[in-house]
């Protein structure tokens, strides 16, 4: 799939090369009624970096995502992007900084055009009257040209969300996101119940979306994460167990215990 557009830093990060973090969590701790799910996690995510969270159900992989976009509110520790601590903000103004969350079910507008769709998530005032009264500027326009191309539904602009493919819904909420031009992704098993080609594709749009954006995914498909992973990250009961390459975390004998079950099983 073609290049993303590039994505512009929000005015509280801070500049920096493939090897400056993005995004840092120091001691994090989320609890529920007394229930650690998160237990001092320290991760950091690179500037243009893809990254992976593998795990066992309930190994805090979701519950990390929730906490870095303001879902869930730590009970202790730091999440740092650029200047701000993210754990001190609300959902909506994480959200205005540079983090886009997507979660595992599609969420589109379907009786909207994929066009509408894309152009309803456009960064504007939001409102009944702004809603009546807008018009796009060029520039707008072709923000909305150059997202229908990066996630290849350049040629279906006037059909329904509805009548999309599951593979194709994915894929323009991922648009929905990209337009609002954020540094960092945060994707809930994006390549759940597509077909073999749909899952290909939805690789091959993060490996280009990775370019010039940050990204974390959460998949529990070991094929897809051992075709498209940079770095992995194993969680385990609210902690991170191993991080490394996909070759590194296969030949770990704690994830064999832990996670696969045993050496060399190909499937979690």
């Amino acid at each position: 799939m073609p290049k993303a557009a590039p994505a512009q830093a929000p005015a509280e990060a801070e500049a920096g090369s493939l090897d400056t973090p993005v995004l840092k969590t120091q001691g994090l701790e989320v609890s529920f009624d007394g229930f650690k799910a998160i237990r001092g996690v320290d991760f950091t995510l690179g500037r243009g970096e893809l990254r992976f969270l593998i795990g066992p159900n309930g190994a805090g992989k979701t519950t990390l995502l929730d906490a870095i976009c303001g879902k869930v509110k730590p009970s202790r520790g730091s999440i740092r992007f650029g200047g701000t601590d993210l754990a001190k903000l609300q959902e909506h103004r994480i959200a205005q900084l540079g983090i886009g969350r997507k979660f595992q079910a599609p969420s589109v507008f379907a009786e909207l055009t994929v066009y509408e769709n894309l152009e309803l998530s456009l960064k504007q005032p939001r409102g009944i009257w702004p809603a009546l009264t807008r018009r796009l500027s060029g520039e707008q326009r072709d923000a909305i040209d150059r997202t229908l191309e990066t996630i290849g539904l350049r040629d279906k602009p006037k059909w329904t969300a509805g009548s999309l493919s599951h593979g194709e819904k994915q894929w323009l909420e991922i648009g929905m996101l990209l337009i609002q031009d954020p540094q960092v992704l945060l994707l809930d098993e994006p390549a759940a119940g597509m077909t073999d080609k749909e899952t290909m594709q939805t690789g091959e749009l993060l490996l280009t979306i990775a370019s010039d954006r940050s990204i974390i995914v959460v998949e529990h498909d070991m094929e897809f994460v051992r075709e498209y992973a940079r770095t992995v990250t194993v969680m385990h009961e609210g902690q991170i167990l191993r991080e490394g390459s996909m070759d590194d975390i296969q030949n770990d004998d704690r994830v064999a215990e832990v996670y696969l079950g045993r050496r060399g099983e190909r499937h979690a």
